[in-house]
């Protein structure tokens, strides 16, 4: 029970995200971009010109909830790294360190939450590094010291978003975007993360649930057929 609390609360933090996420866009009076806002920007508390990294005009009225949904979202990612333990993790010092790194991602969207841009730079920038950049490492890591009984697509896949997260975090830095916009590279470099969360999640709710279930009726009646006294019904 306490696992599957872990991953569903990897669940819940991110279509949480998602849908505030959503609905937070949805009522800027001039449109949303994913190509060129930031995902931070969601989160200003004042309406003004921004120019870094890139010139765009911000202006979110419903900023205090997407920073309570950042926040929501790392206290989830922090609750899901503690909770899943051994059952998805190997043992060893590579472990705990993605261990370490991945619950030090969710802290960072919890400053994210705290410190909008606008409001506290410096320390909304240290959340977010924490998020792309110990997150993302968290992710490599992962790859390798996931439990042996997981599929082994889902182990290197896990590497492989890592690797694509930080190669994306170094081209946001660098103010290469590829023709995918500064949000767009953002994006790429964030949301990887919450991605595999979600799926981790999904799988091993859903490999929880087909453990817990009990025998079948055919099953059940096979047994008490075999048991003097008993009847099957």
């Amino acid at each position: 029970m306490r696992v599957r609390i872990g991953y569903s609360a990897w669940i819940v933090g991110v279509v949480q995200f998602f849908a505030v996420h959503w609905i937070v866009e949805s009522a800027w009076a001039r449109p949303y971009s994913w190509a060129r806002n930031n995902i931070s920007d969601l989160g200003n508390a004042y309406c003004a010109l921004q120019a870094e990294p890139e010139p765009r005009y911000v202006c979110s009225p419903e900023h205090g909830l997407m920073n309570v949904s950042f926040v929501a979202l790392g206290v989830l990612l922090v609750l899901g790294v503690a909770l899943t333990g051994g059952a998805l993790w190997r043992g060893g010092r590579a472990a705990a360190a993605a261990r370490l790194l991945l619950a030090a991602a969710g802290v960072g969207f919890v400053l994210v939450g705290l410190a909008p841009a606008d409001v506290d730079e410096n320390l909304h920038v240290l959340g977010a590094l924490l998020v792309m950049a110990a997150g993302n490492i968290g992710l490599v890591l992962a790859g390798f010291r996931l439990a042996e009984h997981l599929p082994a697509p889902l182990r290197w896949g896990t590497g492989l978003l890592g690797v694509t997260a930080i190669t994306a975090l170094g081209l946001f830095l660098s103010h290469q975007y590829l023709g995918l916009g500064m949000g767009g590279m953002e994006r790429l470099a964030a949301l990887p993360l919450l991605l595999w969360a979600l799926a981790v999640g999904v799988l091993g709710v859903r490999a929880g649930a087909a453990a817990s279930g009990g025998p079948g009726p055919a099953a059940v009646a096979d047994e008490a057929g075999r048991r003097p006294g008993v009847v099957a019904w």
